[in-house]
Parts: C-alpha cells; structure tokens; sequence
C-alpha cells in the first residue's frame, strides 16, 4: 500500500485545521453584525447551521493536531482576527456581500480539498474519507449561498478576487508556519 508523505501530511492537517477554525471566525463576524447592525433573522439561522457544520470540521482537525503531535500555524490569531473581520463587514455590507463571503471562501477551499483528496494515499483512509465528506459539506454552504443571493456581478467580481486571494494566501503560508 503506497504511504501518503509524512510532511505532505503534516501540512494538511495543520492548513485544513486552521482554515476550518477560520470558517467559523467568518460565521462569528457575520453573526456578530447579524445580532448588533443587521437585522435579517432568515441569514441568521442559515449562517448559525452553516456555522455546526465548520465546529463539526474544526473539532476533527483539532483532534488530528493533537493526536498527530502537529503544531498549529503560528498565523491563528492573525487569521482568527481577520476572519471576524472579514465575516462582520461583509454582512455589514448586505446580503449579497455576506453569501458572496461564503460563496468565494467555498470554491477555494473545494479545490483545496479536491486537491488534498487526489494526494492522500490508502494509507490515511479516514483521514481521506473525512475530508470528502467535508468537502460536500462546503460544496453544500457554497450553494446555499449563491441560492441566497451570492452574485459576482458589478463591484461583487472585486470582493470575489479579493477574498478568493486572501484565502489562498493564508492556506500557503499556514501549510508552511
């Protein structure tokens, strides 16, 4: 049975670890300014289930650090902060901000996971399986979003660049650190 790389390995767990927590600091903002500025009851249920599914994730990933004896990116703080942020002042935003917030945020992280999914050896099967199921889960928040209100048109094409970019940035540097 090949093996997956020890390394390769490390890396997503401690990317997909932080980027799960991350999701939720997203639905944390968004919530916030749902409960303080924006009053929109509907959004709020929606992003509170989205919200159990990242916990859901989160919980696996930060058992598999422990488990692994993996250290957590050194960037969670700075990725917690701007996840609040990001979260709140897109609902702040409207509507169509926020979902496109989660909408974008998604696509990235389908390909992430697709790509982690081609990698990962027979070896690491439940590793793998969870990851799928996770991913389906993030391919379902991405609907929703786009089926309540998400669009990229107009001035939308630049928040969707702009948080897509982020995303990537922050999964390349905390594979690494």
């Amino acid at each position: 049975m090949k093996k997956t790389n020890k390394k390769k390995l490390e890396e997503f767990i401690r990317v997909d670890h932080a980027g799960e927590r991350g999701a939720i600091k997203i639905y944390e903002g968004q919530l916030l300014a749902l409960n303080t500025i924006v009053k929109n009851d509907d959004l709020k249920q929606i992003i509170g289930e989205m919200k159990k599914h990242e916990e859901e994730h989160s919980n696996f990933f930060e058992d598999e650090i422990e488990k692994r004896n993996i250290k957590p990116t050194k960037f969670l703080p700075l990725w917690d902060l701007l996840g609040l942020g990001l979260g709140f002042g897109s609902t702040i935003l409207g509507k169509k901000a926020a979902m496109l917030c989660t909408a974008s945020v998604e696509e990235v992280i389908d390909e992430h996971y697709k790509s982690q999914i081609d990698q990962i050896e027979g070896d690491e099967k439940d590793l793998k399986e969870k990851i799928i199921k996770f991913r389906q889960d993030e391919l379902d928040h991405k609907d929703i979003a786009y089926e309540k209100g998400a669009t990229k048109k107009g001035v939308y094409s630049i928040m969707d660049k702009v948080i897509k970019t982020g995303s990537k940035v922050a999964i390349k540097i905390s594979e690494k650190i």
